[in-house]
């Protein structure tokens, strides 16, 4: 029997959470370090972007490690779902440690890359940078905890673990900025202990299964081999983002500003929206384990209609809100005027988003993620990236750099529903052949 409304909704609203912790983070930054001035939250949308990068591409570890768990946990084998994630932690923790190495090193650079001729800006990036980038271990190690999880269909964990971190971060920031005297890099301090707590918890997690631990070279080889699609995907995603963020700088520092808080919020209700996509992986990849090649199928249309729902309400809300919003996140009225630039674009975004993320779900589940790498790099490198630097050389302002966001969107949309009406991604069995998931 093909899961129920309710089950759907069991395994995104806790999902819902889980995802929205990254930006939450991020968003209570802008609203604390946005009171300090135009340039520590111009530093903030530099550093913040890249820390964001490192969580988009964290995900994808996350998705593919729910895909192959899920397979299995539908198959009726617990224990080999639960192996994936103890192999997937091991290549979470070794690329949180380069991260938060790497960082000490190359902030300077990304910083001043990104924030132009701004000398202050990419200053304050750079010191903000290499102490949130400390987190990065225990980053990595949440959301491959969170992989495995969801594959095996457990919500509560995750959820549990996810608001302890983010109620310590959110009373932690406003402390060690004002009162502690700690300004900008309270922010980061904060950003990282929430972090690194994450982590230390979804370790336990893994410890609580009585499972063996030690890493095994051949396992995590299938699971890079499998990530591989997947992160090519990611860093297309990037490469939009850091791109636009880049353009935005070089039209001054109240367009920065407000494209960090457009930003900002984007990744936000665009991770809210992906909790539809989390709750299709882990069934699609049960289903799908399990031999239910028609159940899956009708499920994926179920899951369609629920993210355009999904879509269409946040757009309500952010319609409503644009008077408001901008005003949490600063007091400056040239970012403001600069933000509600942005605003329309925002809005007309969220039903297309709502659809795409939810068919992202579904094709992550079933392990298609040629279809997927190949789709995100047409809509990156045709649609977007010639849009925004369009953008930039005809100085259109933060307005052209959203409807080269909106044009991404628009071309993922149209292929990913040609594939959802062709079927061929629905293929069963508890594990993919390497052909259908990586060639």
């Amino acid at each position: 029997m093909p899961p129920s409304l309710r089950q759907i909704a069991g395994l995104a609203l806790p999902a819902l959470v889980v995802l929205a912790a990254e930006p939450l983070y991020v968003l209570v930054d802008t609203a604390v370090v946005g009171h300090l001035g135009s340039v520590p939250l111009a530093a903030l949308a530099v550093g913040g972007t890249v820390l964001t990068l490192v969580a988009w591409l964290g995900t994808i570890l996350a998705y593919g490690t729910t895909g192959r768990a899920a397979r299995r946990f539908g198959a009726g084998d617990r224990a080999a779902a639960v192996a994936e994630g103890v192999q997937a932690s091991w290549l979470a923790l070794g690329v949180g440690v380069l991260v938060a190495v790497g960082a000490q090193v190359l902030a300077e650079p990304l910083a001043r890359m990104l924030a132009g001729g701004e000398s202050a800006t990419w200053q304050d990036a750079a010191s903000w940078l290499r102490v949130a980038a400390l987190g990065a271990p225990g980053l990595m190690l949440s959301v491959a905890g969170n992989g495995w999880l969801r594959g095996i269909q457990d919500t509560r964990r995750p959820l549990s673990y996810v608001v302890a971190a983010f109620a310590l971060s959110a009373v932690l920031c406003p402390i060690l900025v004002y009162p502690a005297g700690f300004g900008l890099i309270g922010s980061a301090i904060a950003n990282a202990t929430a972090q690194t707590l994450a982590g230390l918890l979804f370790v336990r997690a893994l410890l609580a299964e009585r499972v063996d631990l030690r890493p095994h070279p051949a396992v995590m080889t299938e699971q890079l081999v499998v990530g591989r699609d997947l992160l090519l995907r990611g860093l297309a995603f990037q490469a939009c983002f850091l791109s636009a963020t880049a353009v935005a700088a070089r039209f001054g520092t109240a367009t920065l500003a407000a494209h960090q808080i457009a930003l900002q919020l984007w990744f936000f209700t665009a991770l809210i929206l992906d909790a539809v996509a989390i709750a299709a992986q882990s069934l699609i990849g049960a289903e799908l384990g399990a031999g239910r090649a028609a159940e899956a199928r009708w499920l994926a249309k179920r899951i369609t209609v629920i993210g355009a729902v999904s879509g269409l309400f946040f757009a309500l809300v952010i319609g409503v809100g644009a008077r408001w919003v901008p005003g949490w996140f600063s007091s400056d009225p040239a970012v403001h005027a600069k933000a509600l630039v942005a605003w329309p674009w925002f809005v007309a975004m969220q039903p297309l988003a709502g659809i795409v993320f939810a068919l992202d779900g579904v094709l992550i589940g079933a392990g298609d993620v040629r279809y997927m790498r190949n789709l995100t790099l047409v809509a990156t490198l045709c649609g977007f990236l010639p849009a925004v630097w369009l953008a930039y050389g005809l100085n259109l302002g933060l307005g052209g750099i959203w409807a080269g966001l909106s044009l991404f969107i628009l071309i993922r949309l149209v292929a990913l529903l040609a594939r959802l009406r062709s079927g061929k991604w629905a293929v069963v069995g508890a594990q993919l052949s390497r052909a259908h998931a990586t060639s």
